[in-house]
């Protein structure tokens, strides 16, 4: 039975509850998911997303032993002021992330996430860990939902051409040659739309970093003085896992609940 590949391109445009009995993707690639991809990567215990940066800040605060609890993230691309971290993959190193507890709020990748979390599970993707997540969904049967954060309630560049990615990784044939993968899914209008993009982005030298920088999200960053953020965003299958979000515990962890530390 062929399964369901749905892309919502903002969260805006699903209800929550049309998520119950899937598997959510969501990709804030410039810079959200990015970030936590390395952050686990580099050992980190765990990320707490929260909407506000009050219940960041409050959480840390009722914390048992609140000093160990790090605050990360960024309004408007830029650090929050009183914050030990921002939201560049490079600022979250194992020496600073390490067996640590980070409270995470951002623009939109957070928001994103905390609105899918009535799929049955819910990951996050971003093209440092695509190769990952395209594995972690070809092992899991559920109905597929590639959540795009967008940039301030509006379509962004970058997290669409990672669901086409994404949806391209999936359509492709096995290495072993065990048949066509692109026979399980059936795609939405949208996901196709994303495929295309991809497929141009990906057609060119650099052309995945180019267009990333071009997109809104690209350009603040640009603006920012932050190019090298979006080089690190734009280079594919450099963390092998798969940030998962645990809803009952609110905690993002890695796919077997455990941190490399």
């Amino acid at each position: 039975m062929p399964r369901s590949l749905t892309v919502h391109l903002l969260p805006a445009l699903f209800e929550p509850s049309d998520l119950c009995g899937g598997i959510a993707v969501v990709t804030d690639v410039l810079r959200a998911t990015t970030t936590v991809a390395y952050a686990l990567k580099n050992g980190a215990q765990s990320i707490v997303p929260f909407e506000s940066i009050e219940e960041a800040v409050a959480h840390r605060e009722d914390s048992a032993g609140g000093s160990e609890v790090l605050l990360g993230g960024e309004r408007g691309g830029e650090p929050i002021a009183g914050f030990d971290l921002g939201n560049s993959p490079s600022e979250w190193s194992r020496e600073i992330v390490a067996d640590r507890e980070i409270a995470f709020t951002t623009t939109n990748g957070t928001r994103a996430l905390l609105r899918s979390a009535s799929a049955d599970r819910i990951v996050t993707g971003a093209f440092a860990n695509l190769q990952a997540v395209r594995e972690l969904l070809i092992e899991d049967s559920r109905l597929i939902h590639i959540v795009c954060a967008g940039t301030v309630g509006k379509v962004s560049t970058e997290d669409c051409i990672f669901a086409g990615a994404l949806v391209d990784r999936l359509l492709a044939r096995s290495p072993q040659g065990a048949g066509a993968v692109e026979e399980s899914f059936v795609l939405c209008d949208a996901a196709r739309l994303v495929l295309s993009h991809w497929k141009v982005a990906a057609s060119t030298h650099d052309g995945l970093f180019e267009a990333m920088k071009a997109g809104s999200g690209g350009r603040n960053l640009m603006r920012l003085g932050l190019e090298a953020d979006i080089r690190t965003a734009a280079t594919l299958d450099q963390v092998d896992l798969v940030p998962e979000y645990l809803p009952q515990s609110r905690r993002i962890c890695r796919t077997d609940g455990e941190s490399t530390g």
